[in-house]
């Protein structure tokens, strides 16, 4: 018999893991106890994704053991993995939208009477589940019928409803209010209670300290921390996240700002330019809430923020990806629509997305192709394309940038990451924009290229361009910008410039929602 107080329901031992011959888990470890909450938390990159989904056998490990319930298991399939007494609710909803709610709720385990489907009681007992969570529809409807909110509580009630021992929810609150947030905290109380374990899988650190028992914190495809829960507190468990030492990083923090780009530039920090873009009360679906940015001509501002803060969500509300559903935006003092794309290109406003190879570059076109994308409206006269224009733009593209490539006919996805985000920043800066918004320009390139892309942001700004920059390195953010906005939650909840932007006051702004720095023993042991 296992001994539930001193074994854990959950060894995940070692646990190694490479894709295409990059190493993601480097003898990553996650142990969850019996009835026990556990958080597993991480920046992006982090491993948390592959670890679950190597436990739910949707791939399969290169290293490592796992133990569950007191035997090894190697899970083929996540069909497998709930079988073995693992259920799993993730971010995204992976429900079938044309079934009822019912059938969604007991598919692949529907209930039968003399070898056919019992409706009846599949219904009812659907209601009953969906009670749990304080939902009263009927569950006779189509899921698509219902809100995003309800479909979330369905998928939850889904995996909640199969008698496991272990049920993972990654992300579960994404989609959710407050009320039923808190109503699916009730319900991860009383699994806990019917001797139950979760795996909590959330970027919010206050809900955290709300239901979980212990801490898991994943970086780089390592584990990094273990702790109880209470006994972590927000600023250490950041800096962990980070990986930054707190206590170097608070005496730091204590000398001021050390680097002053405006000032080297021979530009007085307090000189006052033109606003070149302000966002007030920008509120966008769920992750931008009330967010205020603006930023001035030269400067380069940063958006700080753990992952799930709302900082690429704000970036694509500015430029109409995703229109803001409330808020004003400004542009040289005049209130501007932004309802798409296009109308903010013809604002002056260029966007270099996060993910590069989704939403920046067409792989299968020429360096010369994607350079000019945004720019053929203004190449095209009568249906043509004034090829000798185009051709003499991206010629001193290629030499100002300094782009390595064999020419402008080559395939852009044979050049490498950072001479592809070299022609990226070239198929803006031809448009001549007054703002430039950048979301993690140097994530996946190499460290030369990295300090090319920087070195030529500074230029940029020191040529009269406004950039906003998004990146999940500090180091980046407090040595480049001059002024950074720190989110959480999908609130701007400091604004720090000068002596104030340290990494401490950036990483106490978003562990606590303020800018302001605490002594160190007063923090490091603090309980929440």
């Amino acid at each position: 018999m296992i001994d539930t107080a001193t074994q854990p329901l959950l060894a995940m031992r070692g646990i190694g893991k490479s894709f295409a011959g990059t190493q993601v888990l480097h003898g990553a470890e996650l142990l969850v106890g019996y009835a026990e909450v556990h958080a597993l938390v991480g920046q992006n990159g982090a491993g948390k994704s592959t670890m679950i989904k190597i436990l739910t056998g949707a791939h399969r490990r290169d290293s490592g053991e796992i133990t569950f319930a007191g035997r090894p298991v190697a899970f083929a399939t996540p069909l497998e993995a709930q079988a073995g007494g693992i259920s799993t609710i993730y971010q995204e909803i992976n429900l079938v939208p044309y079934r009822s709610v019912a059938e969604n709720i007991f598919l692949g385990r529907e209930p039968k009477r003399f070898g056919m489907l019992d409706w009846r009681r599949m219904n009812r007992e659907a209601t009953e589940v969906l009670a749990r969570f304080r939902i009263d529809i009927d569950v006779r409807q189509p899921l698509m019928r219902f809100t995003i909110a309800i479909q979330q509580m369905v998928a939850i009630a889904r995996a909640v409803s199969v008698a496991s021992q272990l049920v993972i929810m990654d992300e579960p609150t994404s989609s959710l209010d407050e009320s039923e947030v808190a109503v699916l905290f009730d319900v991860i109380r009383q699994l806990k209670a019917d001797g139950v374990s979760v795996i909590f899988v959330t970027h919010r650190l206050d809900e955290l300290y709300v239901v979980c028992d212990r801490v898991t914190v994943m970086r780089d495809g390592r584990t990094v921390a273990v702790s109880p829960m209470q006994e972590l507190a927000k600023l250490p468990l950041v800096a962990a996240m980070l990986g930054r030492d707190l206590d170097s990083v608070v005496r730091q923090g204590s000398t001021g700002f050390r680097h002053r780009r405006a000032a080297e530039a021979g530009t007085a920090p307090d000189t006052v330019r033109e606003t070149v873009i302000a966002g007030e009360h920008l509120q966008s679906g769920r992750r931008v809430r009330d967010v205020g940015i603006s930023v001035r001509a030269g400067e380069i501002v940063g958006l700080a923020g753990l992952l799930g803060s709302g900082r690429s969500e704000t970036a694509r509300a500015l430029f109409g990806a995703d229109p803001p559903e409330s808020g004003s935006i400004s542009m040289a003092g005049r209130v501007v629509a932004v309802p798409n794309p296009q109308t903010a290109i013809n604002l002056g406003m260029g966007f270099c997305a996060e993910d590069r190879k989704v939403e920046g570059i067409v792989p299968e076109m020429s360096v010369r192709e994607n350079m000019t994308l945004a720019l053929l409206p203004r190449l095209t006269r009568g249906g043509v394309v004034d090829t000798a224009k185009q051709a003499e733009i991206v010629d001193r593209f290629i030499k100002r940038l300094g782009i390595k490539t064999t020419g402008p006919e080559q395939r852009i996805r044979e050049l490498s990451g950072g001479n592809q985000q070299k022609v990226l920043l070239a198929r803006w800066l031809c448009m001549n924009p007054r703002l430039l918004i950048l979301d993690e320009p140097t994530r996946g390139i190499d460290v030369g290229a990295k300090a090319e892309i920087q070195s030529l942001i500074e230029e940029l700004a020191g040529s009269g361009l406004g950039v906003l920059m998004i990146s999940s390195e500090l180091d980046e953010l407090i040595e480049g910008c001059g002024r950074i906005a720190v989110l959480r939650d999908g609130v701007t909840v400091a604004e720090l410039e000068g002596d104030t932007l340290t990494e401490a006051s950036v990483m106490h702004a978003m562990a606590h929602g303020a800018g302001l720095v605490v002594a160190p023993e007063t923090e490091a042991g603090a309980a929440v």
